[in-house]
């Protein structure tokens, strides 16, 4: 009986061994740096909202976006020591969450009726 306890206590320690060789992130300094580097482009994304209006502040806002959440799926989710189906996978996903933010934003401007008016019900048009 001890002997079975003792095979399956090594087995454990083997096991636990072989987890602690693995190494799935950066030390605790490089996550500091990846936090200091998304506090800064979150600084830079306030900066561009409360500056005067202007043609390029929306595609800067857009683009800070993507950037930060490659930064936090790469490093906080640990997506960059992962395999790389699961980074097409987010990349799928967030192709899809543009095309349907862009779609939603085109239809304020395009999707209009011809005599000015919107397309709901409204008695007055």
């Amino acid at each position: 009986m001890s002997t079975a306890t003792e095979a399956a206590s090594e087995e454990i320690h083997d096991a636990d061994e072989a987890h602690d060789d693995h190494d799935h992130g950066l030390s605790d300094f490089g996550y500091i740096k990846v936090a200091l580097l998304l506090a800064v482009l979150t600084a830079a994304e306030v900066l561009i909202y409360f500056a005067p209006p202007g043609a390029l502040e929306v595609p800067l806002l857009l683009i800070l976006m993507v950037v930060k959440f490659e930064i936090v799926v790469a490093y906080f989710m640990h997506l960059r020591f992962d395999n790389k189906l699961f980074t097409w996978m987010f990349v799928g996903g967030l192709v899809l969450a543009i095309a349907v933010y862009a779609a939603m934003g085109t239809s304020m401007l395009f999707w209009t009726d011809p005599s000015g008016c919107d397309l709901s019900p409204n008695l007055n048009c």
